[in-house]
C-alpha cells in the first residue's frame, strides 16, 4: 500500500496557474516563507513599500549615502506576498503570456526573494522600471561597487543558477543568509 505524499501548502495557487509543485524542485529554486514582520521604508504615489526591519534600515542608510554620491536610487518594488506573486503571473496568463516566459522573469509563488522582505527592486530618475538599461546607469555602478557593504547582493546576474533572466535591478538584503535559511 502506498501513501500519497502531502501536498505542498503552495499547490492551491500553483495548480491554477499550471505549474507543478515539482518546478519548485526541477529548478532547484528555494521556498520563502512571508516576512511577517513589516515596516514601511517609502512611500511613492500613495504606495507604501515594504521590508524587513534591517533591510528597511540598510536601504535607507545605502540610499542615503548613494545620495551624497550624487546618485538617486528609487525603489520599484519590495515586500510582495505569496498571494500578489499568483496574482501578477494570473495576469500574464490571462494576456497570453506562456507560462516559460512568465517563469523566466517572475518567481514560482513561495519562491520570490521579496515574500522574505528583502528583496528590492531598484530605478533611478530616467530609466524605465525593471529593464535591462538599468545596468547602463551611473546607480547600477554605484550598487555594483558599494551595496555590498549595506549587505545588498545583486541576486540574478547573466548566467544565474535560478534560471531567471539577468535582472540588474534586483537587489537582496543578507541574500546569503536566506538561502540558507538563517534569516
Amino acid at each position: 500500500m502506498s501513501h500519497d505524499p502531502q501536498p505542498s501548502p503552495l499547490a492551491h495557487l500553483l495548480a491554477p496557474l499550471g505549474i507543478p509543485t515539482s518546478e519548485i524542485a526541477r529548478r532547484r529554486l528555494p521556498v520563502f516563507a512571508e516576512a511577517q514582520n513589516l515596516v514601511v521604508v517609502e512611500t511613492h504615489a500613495a504606495r507604501g513599500f515594504l521590508l524587513q526591519p534591517r533591510a528597511a534600515q540598510a536601504w535607507r542608510e545605502m540610499q542615503a549615502a548613494a545620495a551624497a554620491d550624487g546618485i538617486v536610487l528609487e525603489l520599484v518594488s519590495a515586500f510582495r506576498s505569496i498571494e500578489r506573486q499568483a496574482e501578477l503571473i494570473r495576469r500574464k496568463l490571462d494576456n497570453g503570456v506562456a507560462l516559460a516566459d512568465i517563469l523566466s522573469v517572475l518567481a514560482i509563488p513561495g519562491t520570490s526573494e521579496h515574500h522574505t522582505g528583502c528583496a528590492v527592486d531598484v530605478t533611478t530618475p530616467g530609466c524605465p522600471p525593471a529593464e535591462e538599461t538599468f545596468e547602463d546607469t551611473a546607480a547600477f555602478a554605484w550598487l555594483n561597487a558599494h551595496a555590498a557593504h549595506y549587505g545588498f547582493t545583486l541576486s540574478f546576474p547573466r548566467g544565474n543558477p535560478e534560471g531567471y533572466l539577468y535582472e540588474p535591478w534586483h537587489w537582496c538584503f543578507e541574500r546569503d543568509r536566506l538561502l540558507t535559511g538563517a534569516v
